[in-house]
């Protein structure tokens, strides 16, 4: 694995950025689901231990541009992805990256929590298992760890074995998070995971995700600008299945570069 040098002060601009000073860097993507060009020549970087944020429209790419990130598109016959996609300088879609390799380096949190159905415990423990990992100690202490690293812990160490559908809808949501944790992968992505949730558990993910960027290396798709704003440090900005803007959050949001971007955030169409 090609070690990344960590920037102090990282480039702002796409063209300032390469696959060397960006944890992840997407060049050129191109997806086709049969004659339907979904993402259109995406180059873009996703910036170690920072929260990058996707946003746009309803129909614009963001959750096909997310699932080609851990090759998630892979399984859709009708797919075609050309382009690269560098993981610490390295092609995930080069014939010698296995995508199960991949998958415990860049973990996902869906849109909706998935538990399994098994207890608390199992959820973190099974997924470890099928991993590799068989020794008792080991797995007890990476639950514990991803259960704690999840803001979960208070709310169920006295409830390890019970179903996790006993948990609230935000509760669950955790649950996921810790089991993604557990793996103990490199970046996180997150598709729309706030958007079954009540404001609390939003506000309580929110601050979750914020103290895992100190860590890990966070992207998320959200429809919810607000949200953007709140937690990512950078944001990019797709319409139509091409990457219009992208830049420090704050910068895109009060003073876009281009005139769509701000027709956009200013709730003039999407």
């Amino acid at each position: 694995m090609v070690n990344v040098t960590k920037q102090q002060e990282p480039p702002q601009s796409v063209s300032e950025c390469t696959p060397k000073n960006a944890r992840m860097w997407i060049e050129n993507l191109n997806v086709h689901f049969g004659s339907n060009h979904v993402l259109i020549d995406v180059t873009i970087p996703i910036k170690e231990n920072s929260i990058t944020a996707i946003i746009g429209p309803s129909g614009c790419g963001k959750s096909t541009f997310i699932r080609c990130l851990n090759r998630m598109n892979d399984i859709i016959p009708s797919a075609r992805i050309a382009g690269s996609i560098y993981l610490d300088g390295r092609d995930i879609y080069d014939t010698t990256f296995e995508p199960y390799d991949l998958r415990k380096q860049v973990g996902m949190v869906f849109q909706k929590p998935n538990p399994f159905p098994k207890s608390i415990y199992e959820n973190l423990a099974y997924g470890l298992r099928i991993h590799g990992i068989r020794h008792k100690t080991e797995i007890e202490s990476r639950v514990v760890r991803a259960i704690k690293a999840a803001a979960l812990w208070e709310e169920v160490h006295d409830r390890l074995h019970e179903s996790a559908f006993s948990l609230s809808g935000g509760q669950q949501q955790r649950l996921c998070i810790a089991r993604t944790l557990a793996i103990e992968p490199d970046v996180i992505l997150f598709d729309e995971p706030c958007s079954a949730l009540d404001p609390i558990s939003t506000a309580k993910i929110e601050d979750l995700m914020i103290e895992l960027k100190n860590k890990y290396t966070i992207a998320i798709v959200t429809h919810n600008l607000q949200q953007a704003v709140r937690i990512s440090d950078y944001t990019g900005f797709l319409y139509l299945g091409k990457l219009v803007e992208y830049g420090d959050t704050k910068k895109l949001f009060t003073a876009p570069e281009e005139k769509l971007t701000e027709t956009y955030i200013t709730g003039r169409f999407g």
